[in-house]
């Protein structure tokens, strides 16, 4: 659990500030479970400049509560969380400075998503919250008032979680959390499971992820591990202290996500050696007359490969599919066995390649319109599916064929801007992996929305 905090201050000396206003929004790395906004009397008064920055005046604090008045909000909002804000040792020193003039030893975690920005969006012009999150396309409103910075600062850091392939961010907390306590019942761990999709991830008392994987409905999936039967489910039943999960909302990310994650984190029980997601697939060649003849087979190295799938009847389907869609020769394609011309030439929908009545150009040409309709091959584009939540949007880059990662956006011009659109990617390998996922899903019409860069 976060809380996403800002404060805004009086200015003045070192350790003598007080708080003027304070924002805070209880996360729980999905969503926004509780809030606390208000104005605060700091009982002294504000710099000119704080004035000037903030819009906030001692005439508008007047009537506002102290704060040993909400201390008692702050400390329950903040219990059995970790505090995350921006240059977060200026904010966590002001509240703990607040808390010890009341007598009250005021500690929690901390997370600064300065410091997580550097490391996970490098090369950046400049760290301050304005600069940063317009880099990114991320919309802010009442700059330097505490709410105003807090959801900024809030979509900056669901930004960070989701570019943190290596989960060092969960792993770190997950570790805190569980360390000298113990673990909740393996009911209690699936109760508190959303039925959504995404990918899930299975720790052990260290916060190590000891498995990992994409499903529909996470809660029935991770239920599924504790009560299956065999060796392995019962060592990770075992060792599972607890479980995180990361809303995805696409079917697709959710496989993305997972091929890549599981290369990067290697947890002990999944099998995450680089095995094919593939075992066949379909060959392009050209026949002796100078005809492309397509064939489906089981995967081999081969140049001629053009299209892979999981099994031999989705390769199979596949081709039965584009050989009616685009008027391809059912005798070429290894579809009929006629001797002479196949029976579809017959019935018009063969245009006579089966037997040289079609000259070659045209009939090829229409093998490589088919083929590249379902290909990613040399192109740019961005494929738009479903977010994590209502009005969000996921966004999957493609450069010259290239599978180069994905992110989540809200607002249009963040992928209509090439700057910003690469900025909020997370970055992924791209492979023969990655490649069969989004071929994939092309085949099958799942894709919401294809945009051409």
């Amino acid at each position: 659990m976060y809380v996403i905090l800002d404060i805004e201050t009086t200015g003045g000396k070192y350790n003598e500030e007080g708080i003027t206003e304070i924002a805070i929004h209880r996360f729980d790395g999905h969503e926004v479970v509780d809030q606390f906004i208000s104005l605060i009397n700091p009982e002294k008064e504000i710099q000119p400049f704080v004035v000037n920055l903030t819009g906030i005046n001692n005439k508008m604090l007047r009537t506002a509560p102290k704060f040993y008045e909400v201390a008692k909000r702050i400390v329950e909002i903040t219990s059995d969380a970790v505090i995350v804000a921006h240059n977060a040792q200026f904010d966590y020193r002001i509240l703990r400075t607040e808390f010890r003039r009341l007598g009250f030893n005021f500690e929690r975690k901390t997370l600064c998503t300065v410091d997580l920005s550097k490391k996970l969006i490098p090369d950046q012009d400049s760290y301050s919250l304005g600069k940063l999150v317009r880099s990114l396309g991320i919309p802010v409103s009442d700059r330097h008032r505490a709410n105003g910075d807090a959801l900024a600062t809030l979509k900056l850091f669901k930004l960070l979680l989701s570019k943190d392939n290596d989960k060092s961010i969960v792993k770190e907390i997950t570790k805190a959390a569980t360390l000298g306590e113990l673990s909740p019942t393996q009911l209690d761990i699936v109760e508190q499971l959303p039925s959504i999709r995404g990918v899930y991830y299975m720790h052990n008392k260290d916060g190590e992820i000891i498995f990992l994987g994409n499903s529909g409905n996470i809660k029935k999936r991770v239920n599924q591990h504790f009560t299956n039967d065999g060796s392995k489910a019962r060592k990770i039943q075992k060792e599972t202290k607890t479980v995180t999960f990361e809303r995805t909302g696409s079917e697709l990310v959710a496989l993305l996500k997972e091929n890549e994650e599981l290369q990067r984190n290697k947890p002990k029980y999944n099998t995450y050696s680089r095995r094919k997601l593939f075992s066949y697939g379909i060959y392009k060649r050209t026949n002796p007359n100078g005809y492309f003849s397509l064939s489906t087979e089981r995967i081999k190295e081969s140049s001629d490969l053009v299209a892979t799938f999981n099994s031999i009847h989705a390769a199979q389907n596949f081709l039965y599919k584009i050989t009616e869609e685009f008027q391809l020769c059912d005798k070429l394609n290894g579809i009929s066995q006629a001797k002479t011309n196949c029976s579809k030439h017959t019935s018009g929908l063969c245009l006579g390649a089966c037997i040289q009545k079609e000259e070659t150009a045209p009939y090829n040409e229409r093998v490589n319109l088919a083929l590249g309709t379902y290909s990613i091959s040399n192109k740019n584009m961005i494929l738009i599916d479903k977010g994590r939540e209502l009005g969000e949007k996921s966004g999957i880059l493609i450069k010259n064929g290239v599978f180069m990662g994905l992110g989540f956006f809200d607002l249009n011009y963040q992928i209509n801007k090439l700057q910003i659109l690469e900025t909020i990617i997370t970055p992924m390998e791209d492979n023969a992996n990655t490649t069969f996922l989004i071929e994939s899903h092309l085949r099958k019409g799942k894709i919401a929305k294809i945009v051409t860069l």
